[in-house]
């Protein structure tokens, strides 16, 4: 596979994800109804072709995209504190997209556009070559049952396909608190012949936790469970 071809030919008999309920709370919905339609777009409904980044955010800047925004806890204090960017979220759990919109609202930032749907869709079919500068995939599903790690998002072609749509110098940024699925993200990241390793002088190559990157609820858990937290980061050669 020539993964810096504009058409990658990666087809998955599994996905990464499960479908959850879409119950919602009543700010949810609110939210949902008030900043869908202008912030949203389902994966399924885009126009066959690039994604057109500039019109849709209504100006030219870099590009970030966060694969997985959960329920928007990071990724809202992230938008907001890169008001320089355009950042894309995608997520296919509903709930969790409204969430990430009340939260926006109230921190009120404009730079923030969320897809509904695969990511792998949304990368191969829908973003260009060289069109981001960095991706970022924070605590992925670990699927920590071995006959489940096909599931896992983080491998050889996905991580092919991220690499073809970052720029040269950008960045993949992932983060885990399981060890064997941190494992393999190294693993496959240093297989990947378009990456270099940032960190690749650090003890076990990690890369040192960005003081930037907030701690979630979810994080705090994983320390108090005992599970360290592994970052990783890779620049597009």
């Amino acid at each position: 596979m020539n993964a810096s071809d504009q058409q990658v030919p990666f087809r998955r008999t599994v996905v990464s994800y499960v479908q959850r309920g879409e119950r919602m709370t009543v700010g949810q919905q609110r939210a949902w109804d008030r900043h869908w339609a202008d912030l949203g777009s389902e994966v399924t409904a885009l126009p066959e072709g690039p994604l057109d980044l500039a019109s849709w955010f209504g100006r030219t800047a870099p590009v970030v995209l966060e694969i997985g925004s959960g329920m928007g806890e990071t990724t809202a204090q992230l938008v907001a504190a890169q008001p320089e960017v355009n950042y894309l979220a995608v997520e296919v759990y509903k709930p969790g997209l409204a969430q990430l919109m009340l939260r926006a609202e109230k921190l009120e930032v404009s730079n923030l556009r969320l897809l509904r749907g695969d990511a792998i869709v949304l990368l191969r079919d829908h973003l260009e070559p060289g069109s981001l500068d960095e991706v970022r995939i924070y605590f992925p599903d670990p699927w920590p049952k071995k006959r489940h790690h096909k599931r896992r998002l983080v491998q050889p072609e996905s991580v092919a396909l991220i690499a073809s749509r970052l720029k040269p110098g950008g960045v993949l940024h992932l983060a885990t608190d399981w060890e064997n699925y941190a494992e393999q993200m190294m693993e496959v990241c240093s297989g990947e012949s378009q990456l270099r390793n940032r960190y690749a002088d650090e003890p076990g190559g990690w890369a040192p936790r960005p003081e930037w990157r907030p701690v979630t609820k979810f994080e705090n858990r994983a320390h108090e469970e005992g599970r360290e937290i592994r970052d990783l980061i890779f620049e597009r050669i």
